[in-house]
């Protein structure tokens, strides 16, 4: 089985050892991704905002194995504060309301930057799905 992976240019990704992505079999895996792009948080204080940086920024990881928000099976979001269940919950309708993928939702202790209210995470299919329901 052949494995890729590829990088974003997080400093955290460089420090920590880790790629942003690995694709191994049908499967392709995105790390835990915040709205963090360099230095600069998007979205500072806005859950919604964030959630959709970070969702981009993961999809774009996907996007290099030829992948779109189609291909999404899995997803996983974590937050600071219970409180913005509903603003990051609309924002994931939003990308994945047609495509439904699992989604596991957890409200954590805290992140390593006090300014992140929300961190995600994808997994994608590489195979050809059946679109039953």
């Amino acid at each position: 089985m052949t494995v890729r992976r590829v990088q974003s240019g997080s400093p955290w990704e460089e420090s920590f050892g880790f790629a942003r992505a690995v694709a191994a079999g049908d499967r392709v895996l995105v790390a835990g991704t915040t709205s963090f792009k360099g230095d600069v948080v998007y979205g500072d204080g806005d859950p919604y905002e964030q959630a959709k940086v970070a969702f981009a920024t993961a999809l774009e990881a996907i996007g290099e194995f030829g992948l779109g928000v189609e291909s999404v099976i899995r997803t996983r979001v974590y937050l600071a504060h219970a409180r913005d269940v509903d603003a990051v919950g609309r924002a994931h309708k939003e990308l994945f309301d047609a495509v439904r993928p699992v989604t596991t939702l957890l409200v954590v202790q805290g992140f390593i930057d006090s300014r992140v209210l929300v961190s995600v995470e994808v997994e994608a299919f590489r195979g050809t799905p059946s679109q039953e329901h």
